[in-house]
């Protein structure tokens, strides 16, 4: 579907039965939520699918090992459930990752044993494996760089892993062969509204700067972070309801674990866990949980920050990461739920659970969340539209609903697995124009048939779209993709059919972007 053909469903719509603002994992899973039921639905998102939160996690699907330690036990069982049938419909994204909680106490082994013996059970017949002690020897032979001081074994547990990003733009997909209509870079600028209840949206075309407006039945607010700017849109008088929470990840060469099994840190200085996990022959060491006062698309990573995750991960490897050996750092907001006394608790004590609020005008926005519960969020905001907007009531049918590249048994030593059934066309490309199959970066796995199909089949409009989330080559090495995006622009501007100057333009503010992923 070419985004024209996609624009001109916005003229020819009189009035659509659900407006969601906002591309990221919230906003997404409502979308396939609401189109899937029958409504119609269109969802529009000012930048690009997942360009904040939602591409920016430690990549794991799972049901919150640290939530437990809480007494979040609902929270929890949410989450395993919803874990497991991420499994089942995104198989080719979705991967069992097996964890190891190394143990430096006598207690540790005994202690995480039974918690995370407790974890499995509440996963039920979705459980992703047994949880079980290691000794000392079986530990170094998992995981042959972790600190061998005072080291006394291990307990393996098994969480998800997947790839944020791929997974937004598969939901995108999903939606539109659903029947949805999705935009990116479609800014929405202004509320309609007839007797103080809101009746549609003003949208601008980041493009071409043509303003529609546009009709609905009710409107979902799933701006993550930016909810607040939205929420003051409708009613400026509107009171905050968002905390953000800064989370850091920096990415260095998979030589400091050697391993394909994950570290989790359960207990940091700072009273959160930290996870170093292997990914696309990398390793991400991570996170952070540092409350920020505004929200912003690109956050600045400070130097705290990245000491902070490097002291922390030196005390449990033998080998010791510096700066110098961080191949890219980036950060994300989390739109956690403001507390009710105020905005002074610690983010990492406030609640991931997701909340729905219903303004005065009908707007509904939901906050909190995340990644692992996209499908049951969207499937609680869908209840809530159906309720304002009157809509027929519907049964959801997303708990069984293949996301779009489903492929069982995939093959992982084929570098572009995470394409699941739309891998068979990338090859078919590359048959019909060999030179497409030319490696842009061999190490990284980024051909030149990607950005083909980026721009094709996956709605990347610009040369940051395809090195950030159509491939993930900006945060697995930004040095390196600086390197390759006038390639990547002149692939696209052949393909957009633009011209010299849109390549230099594309290339300029691409490098301005990733020298922001570099330390000094």
């Amino acid at each position: 579907m070419k985004r024209n053909e996609l624009i001109n469903r916005i003229d020819t719509e009189a009035i659509w039965d659900v407006i969601i603002i906002g591309g990221g994992a919230t906003g997404l899973g409502a979308a396939v939520e609401a189109v899937t039921r029958g409504y119609k639905t269109l969802l529009l998102e000012q930048y690009d699918y997942t360009i904040g939160t939602s591409s920016r996690s430690t990549k794991l699907v799972h049901g919150g090992v640290r939530y437990l330690a809480q007494g979040d036990i609902f929270l929890v069982l949410e989450a395993l459930k919803e874990r497991g049938l991420l499994l089942k419909n995104a198989p080719h994204l979705v991967t069992n990752q097996s964890f190891l909680i190394p143990s430096y106490t006598w207690w540790y082994k005994p202690f995480y044993t039974i918690g995370l013996t407790f974890y499995d059970l509440l996963s039920g017949r979705l459980r992703f494996g047994k949880s079980v002690p290691y000794s000392r020897k079986k530990t170094l032979k998992k995981i042959p760089t972790l600190e061998k001081s005072k080291l006394n074994g291990s307990v393996l547990y098994h969480d998800g892993q997947f790839d944020d990003a791929r997974l937004g733009i598969n939901l995108v997909q999903t939606f539109i062969e659903n029947g949805g209509t999705a935009l990116n870079y479609m800014k929405v600028k202004d509320f309609v509204k007839e007797n103080g209840k809101i009746s549609g949206v003003v949208a601008k075309d980041a493009e071409t700067g043509k303003i529609y407006n546009i009709k609905s039945k009710v409107v979902l607010n799933a701006t993550g972070v930016f909810v607040d700017k939205i929420l003051k849109k409708d009613n400026p008088n509107a009171h905050k309801i968002v905390r953000p929470s800064q989370g850091v990840h920096i990415v260095i060469d998979k030589k400091f674990l050697q391993s394909d099994y994950a570290l989790m840190i359960p207990k940091t200085s700072d009273g959160r866990v930290l996870f170093a996990v292997p990914w696309h022959n990398r390793v991400i060491l991570g996170t952070t949980d540092v409350p920020k006062d505004k929200p912003v698309i690109e956050p600045e990573v400070t130097d705290d920050e990245i000491d902070f995750i490097l002291e922390t991960a030196s005390r449990y490897l033998d080998k010791n990461p510096t700066r110098a050996d961080i191949k890219s750092v980036f950060a994300g907001l989390r739109p956690l739920a403001a507390p009710k006394k105020g905005a002074n608790g610690k983010t990492k004590e406030i609640s991931r659970k997701h909340k729905i609020i219903t303004s005065d005008s009908g707007l509904v926005s939901i906050i909190g969340g995340k990644w692992t519960t996209y499908r049951e969020m969207g499937e609680d905001a869908v209840d809530k539209l159906v309720t304002i907007a009157e809509l027929p009531k519907k049964k959801s049918v997303t708990k069984k609903l293949h996301i779009h590249g489903y492929k069982k048994n995939m093959n992982h030593s084929n570098p572009l697995y995470y394409y699941g059934s739309d891998l068979e066309g990338i090859e078919t490309l590359i048959k019909e124009k060999p030179e497409l199959g030319e490696w842009l970066n061999e190490e990284l796995h980024i051909n030149k048939a990607q950005v083909v199909w980026a721009v094709r089949h996956e709605f990347a409009r610009n040369v940051e779209d395809v090195l950030s989330r159509r491939t993930r080559t900006l945060i697995l090495d930004a040095k390196e993709s600086i390197k390759l995006a006038p390639e990547v622009a002149e692939i696209m501007a052949k393909e957009l059919k633009l011209d010299k100057k849109w390549e230099d333009d594309q290339v300029q503010k691409y490098n301005k972007l990733a020298i922001k992923y570099l330390i000094n």
